[in-house]
């Protein structure tokens, strides 16, 4: 018998090139090996924090263009596959050599509490357990597996706590003093939520031969996180409030986070040096998410709030198809007069990965850069009124920001513009290391410079595609600009994998793309001085509320998108599909865009 019992994954995080990282929890310490039928191999010890042990194996020397099974051992003993579940044996496939010809898929959504049997609440089937009974069948798994799987906020619910979770916390809640019953608070409670979510049995042989990438959203730590500067001064008067972000961010990392990374990257990862480099790295994680935590404060000092604390944003390429994945939550500028999504520091970041040799772009974006046109109108209109000098209708507007959520990046207008500008100029002059264009906000308030290169230009993008969840319905947005834009730019969200709108909600985010309430919303934000949009949208597809899953397929220049909701046998159906470029010549009418849906008018 083994000394270490597996209790978590084997998760395939990321294949590069010929080498892949396998994210594993274990109940004690241990080595943990990885080998593949075509005689690639990994290992790596376990580093521990909190009492709980995990390891991120490389394995190095697979071969290109492939599939292979894999099994994980610990301490040379054989932990997986494991026969007695019936499935198929986990799988890394790779990517030729060359790359740049072969068609590009993204699995993509976010939203999804535990499964119908640990949840209070009687939602519809789960779309990714949904999907994984998919390939479970598949006669070709080599054919149906997508190249990722991105999963774009609400991995677990810190907040909405199940059944089972909430009889653990009662058992538990002498401490901290006055924590909430139904919510979890320290670094082990945590564990026991992704303990809940991933050993569901269709999902763990998924993410053990699916690579996955994630991102936080809020409910990884609590609904309405930093939602304003006034949201944070308020939470931190909970006395349970620090060890909740402490533990919060700190288990992200290790769970989530840490497997975005190439190997490359995760060598070089300051953080996984010091864990690794310890006996118990409680502390290192402690101070960590003390630390990053404060990225959001106001910063008086102009060089730090320019640089971030740690950076959760990544990015990766896959052929010719760029993904960058942002941050949305951690690292928001909170200051009232310069609020933006991300520091100046991580925008260049991002503007340099948007710029570059390749044929599509997706950003992916927890909260929508696009939202219906209404809630959009309202949620500007609300920023420009909190930030009022007069007390009582800041006061006013900050209670409807948190009671509407309204916190996307409408509410953070000038991120917004700057997101606007940034894709009209990629989509009309090229990807090439050209004028950067404006900061979301400069330090002292105001516009920061711009940045100006010299190197190559490459051609327009075929297209830019913003993909997002957390509004728990799906649907597909086109952007219109002023100026000539040869690159077509699409919001596709994709929410919820399960989870489920109230049905009094769903009338009112239909009427939010309506064109009179729209109408409103946009009348109400100019008549305190908001200016016109630099950009409008018009609704392809959607709204649908039911669980869902969200496929972006690339091929060449061309793009397409696929959600599947499930339906009440639990089974996917088609609820829509759109080229996003013109379709290939083989493709022939099938799917065509379409804009008679006309919505978000400015």
């Amino acid at each position: 018998m083994p000394t270490a019992r597996l209790l978590i994954g084997p998760l395939l995080r990321r294949v590069f090139g010929t080498r892949a990282t396998i994210w594993v929890e274990t109940d004690a310490p241990a080595v943990v090996r990885v080998t593949t039928g075509d005689g690639a191999e990994g290992r790596a010890g376990t580093f521990t924090a909190y009492g709980h042990h995990y390891a991120l194996v490389v394995v190095d020397g697979l071969e290109p263009d492939s599939t292979t099974s894999y099994q994980v051992f610990l301490d040379d003993e054989p932990v997986w596959p494991q026969p007695e579940t019936g499935f198929p044996p986990s799988v890394i496939c790779t990517r030729a050599v060359d790359d740049t010809d072969q068609p590009v898929r993204l699995l993509f959504g976010s939203c999804r509490e535990t499964t119908q049997r640990a949840t209070a609440r009687r939602l519809p089937p789960d779309a990714l357990d949904a999907y994984a009974r998919r390939l479970l069948a598949a006669d070709d798994l080599d054919r149906d597996l997508p190249d990722l799987l991105v999963l774009l906020g609400d991995q677990v619910y810190a907040d909405v706590t199940s059944p089972t979770v909430r009889h653990l916390l009662k058992r538990r809640r002498n401490r901290p003093a006055h924590a909430p019953v139904d919510q979890v608070v320290s670094y082990d409670e945590y564990t026991k939520l992704y303990l809940e979510s991933w050993r569901d049995p269709e999902i763990r042989w998924l993410l053990s031969t699916l690579p996955t990438v994630m991102i936080f959203d809020d409910h990884e730590i609590i609904d309405d996180w930093n939602t304003s500067a006034a949201w944070r001064a308020d939470a931190r008067e909970h006395p349970w409030w620090r060890e909740r972000i402490t533990a919060g961010l700190a288990s992200y990392w290790v769970y989530q986070h840490l497997g975005n990374l190439n190997p490359d990257e995760i060598a070089s990862d300051p953080v996984y040096r010091r864990v690794t480099a310890v006996a118990d790295a409680t502390e290192v994680l402690t101070e960590f998410g003390r630390r990053v935590d404060t990225e959001s404060d106001v910063a008086h000092d102009t060089q730090r709030w320019r640089a971030a604390q740690y950076q959760w944003s990544y990015a990766l390429d896959l052929g010719r198809t760029r993904l960058v994945v942002l941050d949305n939550r951690c690292s928001r500028v909170l200051e009232p007069a310069r609020r933006a999504m991300l520091p100046p520091g991580e925008w260049d970041w991002f503007t340099d990965r948007a710029h570059g040799r390749y044929d599509h772009l997706v950003v992916g974006s927890s909260l929508p850069w696009l939202l219906p046109p209404a809630i959009h109108h309202l949620e500007v209109w609300n920023e420009r009124l909190a930030a009022s000098p007069r007390r009582a209708v800041a006061w006013l507007a900050e209670r409807i920001r948190r009671a509407l959520d309204l916190e996307h990046w409408a509410a953070f207008h000038q991120s917004f513009k700057a997101l606007a500008a940034l894709f009209a100029r990629l989509g009309s002059v090229g990807t090439g290391d050209l004028d950067r264009g404006p900061r979301p906000a400069a330090a002292d308030g105001g516009e920061a410079p711009v940045r100006v290169g010299a190197g190559p230009a490459y051609p327009a993008p075929a297209s830019i595609s913003v993909l997002s969840g957390d509004v728990h319905h799906s649907y597909v947005a086109r952007v219109l600009f002023d100026e000539p834009v040869t690159t077509p730019v699409h919001q596709l969200t994709c929410s919820p994998i399960h989870n489920q709108v109230p049905a009094v909600m769903r009338p009112l985010m239909r009427l939010g793309w309506w064109r009179g309430p729209a109408g409103i919303a946009r009348s109400l934000a100019r008549s305190i001085g908001v200016g016109r949009e630099p950009v409008r949208w018009r609704k392809l597809a959607g709204p649908y509320f039911g669980n869902a899953v969200g496929t972006l397929m690339l091929q060449e220049r061309a793009a397409e998108v696929l959600i599947e909701g499930t339906d009440r046998g639990g089974a996917l159906r088609t609820v829509a599909r759109r080229w996003l470029t013109g379709p290939p010549k083989a493709a022939g009418d099938r799917g065509c865009l379409t804009v008679k849906e006309t919505v978000g008018d400015r």
